[in-house]
């Protein structure tokens, strides 16, 4: 009796994002089937261990050799060996180049050297991430920042661009790249405390409005700051010499927004809050001030902190301040206003959101 079957053979690739993300946290193939086991899928599916353990063996040969490919994702969308779907391409690439905010943070002040990633032992016993993960992440920031570092545009264009990563995570990549190329100080106890989120916010400010990109030519850098802009923020000194005017303006402006303990503080301590603002603009032209930038912010906030100011308070005081030094006579041509709105968005910006958190 003849039986007839009929066989269909396929390389189609098939992702588990379970098991996938199990690989990315760095787990062993034994820990993600204990995991697994732990989590009821056994139970929910039927499956024996053992039918559990073989599947996840087989997803982990192939995300292992899927590796080389996700280390340059465009050979990953070139290559014929795997047939994989868009969405799964996208989401094997996108999970591959995600990374840990406390590992970012980490990292932050670091060379990305061969020397640093013998170190990440300390990294992951700190944040709690397996040390495969840590020496993953180490080696995606790496690769993405001596690929774009000395590439003229937006950073966040050209990871996206080569990388296939979401314009989100192509972000919190050029934040890590900025920070490291300009080479900012992120690593002095006091700084500790600032999450890599919180210095993600900073950078952007700081690349959006004080970089060439504000004021593009045909081959502008995201990683250069506007030399002449720096130069011309030595101006803003004269807004010292308005200092009553100055105050008078603020505080007649804010006085029935903030609140009344804020208001009395300002009132008598004026001086101390708006001296450190103006100080800071005329030194930021020379490369040391500027890479103790986030430093220097941080003293400033010791004096609001004293005296117990919200974050509202804060916002509005430097909504006033910024609009009310406008009205002054020291500002008598176009670009020397907009040199101040660009200097205080940034400083304001940062330094509110450091405030915050």
């Amino acid at each position: 009796m003849c039986t007839e079957v009929d066989v269909f053979i396929t390389n189609y690739t098939l992702v588990d994002p379970d098991i996938y993300q199990l690989w990315i946290r760095g787990h062993t193939a034994s820990e993600a089937v204990a995991i697994l086991n732990q989590q009821g899928l056994g139970q929910i599916t039927g499956a024996s261990l053992e039918l559990i353990a073989s599947d996840v063996l087989d997803h982990y040969r192939t995300y292992s050799l899927l590796e080389k490919l996700l280390n340059n994702p465009s050979k990953l969308r070139e290559q014929h060996a795997f047939q994989i779907e868009p969405q799964t391409r996208q989401l094997l690439i996108e999970k591959y180049y995600e990374f840990d905010d406390n590992v970012a943070r980490e990292l932050l002040g670091k060379k990305l050297s061969s020397k640093h990633r013998k170190d990440l032992d300390e990294i992951c016993e700190k944040t709690s991430v397996p040390l495969k993960s840590c020496r993953r992440q180490f080696d995606n920031l790496k690769r993405i920042f001596k690929t774009v570092e000395e590439m003229p545009g937006s950073l966040v264009q050209n990871i996206q661009k080569l990388f296939s990563l979401s314009e989100d995570l192509a972000r919190r990549y050029a934040a890590v790249v900025f920070l490291a190329c300009l080479r900012f100080e992120t690593s002095k106890r006091k700084l500790q405390y600032l999450s890599f989120p919180t210095l993600k916010q900073c950078s952007e400010c700081v690349m959006n409005f004080w970089t060439y990109t504000s004021t593009p030519g045909i081959d502008y850098f995201d990683t250069e700051m506007d030399k002449e802009f720096l130069l011309d923020l030595r101006d803003l000194k004269v807004v010292a010499d308005k200092e009553k005017e100055h105050k008078n303006l603020v505080c007649s402006q804010i006085k029935t927004v903030i609140s009344p303990k804020a208001y009395t503080e300002l009132e008598s301590n004026f001086r101390s809050y708006s001296r450190p603002i103006l100080t800071l603009a005329t030194s930021l032209h020379r490369v040391r001030e500027m890479r103790n930038l986030f430093y220097e912010l941080l003293l400033m906030l010791d004096n609001w902190k004293h005296g117990s100011w919200t974050v509202s308070d804060l916002e509005q005081f430097f909504n006033a301040y910024t609009k009310c030094a406008l009205n002054l006579d020291v500002f008598k041509d176009v670009d020397s206003k907009q040199t101040w709105e660009r200097y205080m968005n940034v400083v304001s910006k940062c330094l509110v959101v450091m405030y915050a958190n």
